[in-house]
């Protein structure tokens, strides 16, 4: 496939309420988008840096940049398909978020032009997916259980609540006795602790907890494995995982027993599809995390989370969770699921009225003129 050009697009989604993890809280998120045009037909692709380097050492001015610089001229000059922009980006170090959204808008054109729903290219197996909802630090416990309530009468399947030094065993205790031991719970630390706070965290374990998500650094498997020998709560690794052959080291050094794969993290969603393959010949159960995407990036999330091995429910909630008003039609929770996308590409397209009303800037680059 040729392309003839990228759009990139910046655009200002309000949070209908702060959203705080351990590392900083978000009113709204600043989103990067591509557009890869090829002739008459587009693909869009999602980038899910944050606006400072927080959850990872990308963010969005510096993707874009990327993009820009980078990643845009390479593709002037080629015939491309997405799963041959891996080698070609792989000069560049790092960067995975702006690859992905490059290779996403890549392939949603090329499947599109061919007709074929990415779930039938990824192979998904599944026409909805259950869905779990990420509930962020509170400023009380009283608010939480508020929080906590409306969610699970809303329909949702699984509850995970962001903790951090301090804000830990109690929010988990007093959700327990509040809601019983019925609902599906589990936390996300972000990296918050180290191992010298073993002692603490096995202080979950009475609670019955689906995985505790990432307590540690990254870069630390060893500690990760040393952790998991000493409390009973299951170890998921985020953002230590970022890719195929990290997975594969964590699960062999017995540093998690559950994967949550997020594509931008790991460079896009042939590389998450690789994950999912490796922890499936593992015995590992996988999850898809999310990133307060759009509908654009949503969709393609929902596509990934109905692959075989996704057997927990995911971070894939309806669009009202956190906007008022997403660009594209909603994902709607009906019976604790959401509707897997069966369209042609990532099956959905922004509502061009509602993403002018959110642009905040547009950058169209052509590659007509560079060829």
């Amino acid at each position: 496939m040729k392309l003839t050009g990228l759009e990139l697009r910046r655009v200002a989604m309000p949070l209908v309420a702060p959203f705080r993890t351990s590392f900083g809280t978000e009113l709204r998120r600043d989103v990067l988008l591509v557009r890869a045009v090829a002739g008459d037909v587009e693909g869009w692709g999602e980038c899910v840096a944050m606006s400072a380097p927080l959850y990872s050492a990308e963010y969005v001015d510096d993707a874009a940049t990327t993009i820009q610089r980078h990643l845009a001229p390479v593709l002037a000059n080629a015939d491309v398909e997405a799963h041959t922009l891996e080698p070609l980006f792989a000069r560049f170090k790092g960067h995975p978020m702006a690859k992905a959204a490059v290779q996403t808008a890549v392939l949603d054109a090329q499947l599109r032009a061919a007709g074929t729903p990415l779930g039938s290219y990824l192979g998904a197996v599944k026409d909805r997916v259950p869905a779990g909802v990420s509930v962020g630090i509170m400023d009380s416990i009283p608010a939480l259980l508020d929080a906590v309530a409306g969610y699970l009468d809303a329909g949702y399947l699984r509850i995970k609540l962001k903790i951090e030094p301090g804000w830990d065993v109690e929010p988990v205790r007093a959700v327990r006795e509040r809601f019983g031991d019925g609902v599906l719970l589990q936390v996300d630390a972000n990296t918050a602790y180290t191992l010298a706070d073993a002692r603490h965290l096995a202080r979950l374990d009475p609670f019955d907890l689906l995985l505790i998500e990432q307590p540690l650094p990254e870069d630390d498997l060893r500690g990760h494995a040393a952790l998991a020998r000493l409390v009973r709560t299951p170890i998921c690794l985020d953002e230590s995982i970022v890719s195929a052959r990290a997975a594969a080291d964590a699960i062999a050094l017995g540093a998690c027993e559950i994967v949550n794969i997020k594509p931008g993290r790991v460079g896009g969603y042939l590389e998450a599809r690789r994950i999912h393959d490796v922890c499936v010949a593992n015995g590992v159960p996988v999850w898809a995390g999310g990133m307060l995407e759009t509908g654009l990036g949503r969709a393609a999330n929902v596509i990934l989370a109905a692959l075989p091995g996704f057997t927990l429910p995911g971070d894939t909630s309806a669009s009202d969770r956190y906007y008022a008003r997403d660009i594209t039609a909603p994902f709607v929770l009906e019976d604790g699921h959401v509707a897997v996308p069966g369209g042609p590409g990532i099956g959905v397209s922004p509502v061009p009225e509602l993403l002018d009303e959110v642009t905040t800037d547009t950058l169209r680059i052509d590659f007509t003129a560079v060829n």
